[in-house]
Order: structure tokens, then C-alpha cells, then sequence
């Protein structure tokens, strides 16, 4: 593999993976702006711009859009988080020109007033669908109790309030904001040359507006708090604990994320032997999410309401005893091999490679190789865990949850 990357007159940063022994090559733009990023007035624009930029450009219909990608024989979606709205493909090296200009061109889509008016109603279905889901309304109140005040607390969707207010006028004012070339990272990973790659940003990028957003990622100071809503409706309790990690800049992320999986990973961690081996609860999980600044430890629960409070109190002791004790060696030992087979079976497709290369580029502005990542897995000690412990130790700082109970003891 070798890596290049450059950056364009306007700003637009381009980060290439090249490795002539894969078959297939992966593109994606990575626009760095996201739920955090947007007012209340505009909640859930960001999303909604996502679905926008399949109906059509100046050049091509939605109807081309769909028609061309499939034509190529492309793997394509795109996806919003809290930070990030990407766009991607995956297709056969010969594939590359066509499909590039077509995402590129998909970038800047016309934002017709009809087209607006149809999505919308497309976005409010899906909310509602969302809100129908016990989980997914977990954690939105997770989100919005344990980081009130802070811009992670905005809901990636928006509600029906705020999307069905929503004009198209605010939406091209938000996207001209926001989708600058200097906001953009292009990155590509498979069999590729990298002058291919600059010569097809060159021609279809350059004329994108320069310029750049800057984000506030201060630190967020969560007091806590807890969020339950009933819902006679629900069978089972849907539960999420949150608690303070280490964000995407802070080098206990990688500790962090190896703890996660000893303690909650979904096969052979300690939430797994303990609570779900024996069958008492449906699903328990422990998982490391970092942002801008930020990051969380987010555990997940889902039991039987009149098991719910006994089986925080068990996750809860798992995580005193791993707050106090650390981890064993053999524990760290077999996480390391986990994650490293998972490292190395992802890199074996270029769509695996792809989101490691622009996510570290985005967030850090480095290249980071497999072997890379593999060295610093490890390289981590004991005493990694320890300090990263120590500066964010497990807990529930935050809890909200979903299901027939009135109210919850934690």
C-alpha cells in the first residue's frame, strides 16, 4: 500500500490509498458537518441534505442518479452522524471516471422546491418510524440529557417539528455554509493511481467554493441526569447508560476502545458472561464512541422490566470492580487478537479501508496503515488501561430509558 495525499487551490483535501493487489477501488467524500453543526431552527437539515443530493443535479435526474450508479455496477450509499455527512461508492477500477463525476456532481444538487416538498415528507416518515423504536428513542434522550447545552445533544434527525418547519431556502443557505471545499475530505482507497485520482478531483471539484467552517469542540461537562419514558407498548425495558470518554484527539482512545470490547464487547466479555450467557437479559453491551473533543462510553440494555433495576446494578458492578482491579493480562491478550482480526479482515476490501482513511484524515489530519494500527493495538499495556481509567472511569453518568416502566432506580 502507499499512501499520498494533496490538497486542492480551493481547499478540497484529497488522501489516496493506493494497492494494486485488491480488485476494486472505494470512494467517498467526507463533508464535516453534521447534526453538532446546526441551530435549532435547522435541526435535522443535515440528514435531510443527504436525501437531497440523490434527486438530481443540473446535469443529471434522480432517475439518472440511481440509473448510473446501478449501470456501473457500484456499491452506494450515503450516511449523517453528529459530525460527519459521507458519500461513497465502491466499484471496479475501470468504473472510477463516470462514477466520480457522478459523486462529485451529487454534492451539489439542485435543491428543487418540488423535489424539497416530496423529500420532506419522506423525512418526516422516517422520524415517525424512528420514534416507533424503543431504542433508537434511547438513545436520542441519552444523547440529548447527558450532553444538554452542548451541540452533540442535537438529534441527527431532527423532529417533526423542526424538519416539517424546515424551508428549502434555509436548506441552500445551510448548504452553501457548510459544503466548502476546505469542509470536504475526498478519500479513496483500492487499486488506483493517486495522479488518476487528482487528475478527476482537479476536473470535477475545482470549481467547488473554497473556504472553511470552524467547529467548537470544547470539551463537554455532562451533569447527568435521567430520561425514562413509558410506553405501555413495549414488551421489554430499552436502557442506555452514558458516561465520559476520551474524544477523537485524546491518545486514550485507543485504550478505551480495547476496554470496551474486554468489558462489553457482544461475545466473550465480561456484560456477555455475566448477563447475557445466562440468559438474563436479551442484549448488554459496552461500546467507545469519540468526537470532536468529546466521547462517550454508551452501554446498552435490553431486559425484562422487573429485571432491569438488579441488572444495572450487575453492570454497574462490573464496572466498580474494573475501576478498581483493571483488567487482567490475558484479558488484554485476547482482546488484542480480537480486534486485530478484525482490523486485518476489514482492511482485505478497499469499502473496508475507507472509512479508517478519511475518519483519521477528518478528525486528525493523519495517515494511519494497518500495520499502524496494529502496532499501537500491541503496544498497549496495563498501565494504558489504567490511565485511561483512571481519567474516565466506566459508570452511568446518564441514563434514559424506554419501555412499560414509570420510572427507573440506578
Amino acid at each position: 500500500m502507499q499512501f499520498h495525499e494533496t490538497t486542492l487551490d480551493n481547499g478540497l483535501k484529497v488522501v489516496v490509498e493506493s494497492n494494486p493487489s485488491v480488485h476494486s477501488v472505494a470512494a467517498g467524500f467526507f463533508v464535516r458537518t453534521g447534526a453538532r453543526d446546526e441551530t435549532p431552527e435547522v435541526s435535522g437539515v443535515s440528514h435531510f441534505l443527504e436525501h437531497m443530493a440523490f434527486k438530481g443535479t443540473d446535469e443529471y435526474t434522480a432517475d439518472d442518479v440511481n440509473r448510473i450508479f446501478d449501470e456501473v455496477g457500484a456499491e452506494y450509499n450515503a450516511s449523517t452522524s453528529e459530525e460527519v455527512t459521507l458519500f461513497y461508492a465502491a466499484i471496479l477500477p475501470e468504473f472510477l471516471p463516470q462514477t466520480f463525476k457522478l459523486l462529485a456532481g451529487i454534492l451539489f444538487p439542485t435543491l428543487r422546491q418540488e423535489d424539497f416538498d416530496m423529500e420532506k415528507k419522506v423525512i418526516l416518515e422516517e422520524i415517525s418510524m424512528y420514534q416507533d423504536q424503543p431504542m433508537h428513542v434511547a438513545y436520542e434522550n441519552a444523547m440529548l440529557t447527558h450532553f444538554t447545552g452542548h451541540p452533540l445533544g442535537t438529534s441527527i434527525l431532527g423532529t417533526l417539528e423542526s424538519v416539517g418547519a424546515l424551508t428549502a431556502e434555509q436548506m441552500r443557505q445551510y448548504h452553501a455554509d457548510h459544503y466548502q471545499a476546505g469542509n470536504i475530505t475526498l478519500a479513496v482507497a483500492g487499486n488506483i493511481e493517486f495522479d488518476e485520482v487528482v487528475r478527476l478531483a482537479n476536473e470535477y471539484c475545482s470549481d467547488w467554493p473554497s473556504g472553511a467552517l470552524d467547529r467548537p469542540v470544547h470539551e463537554a461537562q455532562p451533569t447527568g441526569g435521567t430520561s425514562v419514558v413509558p410506553r405501555d407498548a413495549s414488551v421489554q425495558q430499552n436502557i442506555i447508560l452514558v458516561a465520559p470518554a476520551p474524544s477523537s484527539h485524546n491518545e486514550l482512545r485507543f485504550a478505551a476502545e480495547i476496554l470496551s470490547v474486554i468489558i462489553g464487547d457482544d461475545g466473550g466479555s465480561r456484560i456477555y458472561w455475566d448477563l447475557v450467557d445466562p440468559g438474563l437479559v436479551e442484549f448488554a453491551e459496552l461500546g467507545y464512541y469519540d468526537y470532536d473533543g468529546s466521547g462517550t462510553y454508551m452501554t446498552w440494555l435490553c431486559c425484562q422490566p422487573d429485571t432491569a433495576a438488579e441488572n444495572i446494578a450487575r453492570i454497574q458492578s462490573i464496572y466498580e470492580q474494573v475501576n478498581k482491579d483493571g483488567v487482567t493480562e490475558v484479558e488484554l491478550e485476547q482482546a488484542k487478537n480480537k480486534i486485530s482480526s478484525r482490523i486485518v479482515l476489514r482492511s482485505e476490501r478497499p469499502m473496508g479501508r475507507l472509512s479508517s482513511l478519511g475518519s483519521n484524515w477528518v478528525y486528525r489530519q493523519e495517515y494511519r496503515s494497518v500495520a499502524d494500527d496494529l502496532e499501537t493495538l500491541q503496544s498497549l499495556t496495563l498501565d494504558d488501561i489504567r490511565a485511561a481509567l483512571d481519567a474516565y472511569p466506566l459508570g452511568a453518568c446518564t441514563t434514559s430509558a424506554v419501555g412499560p416502566l414509570e420510572t427507573l432506580e440506578v
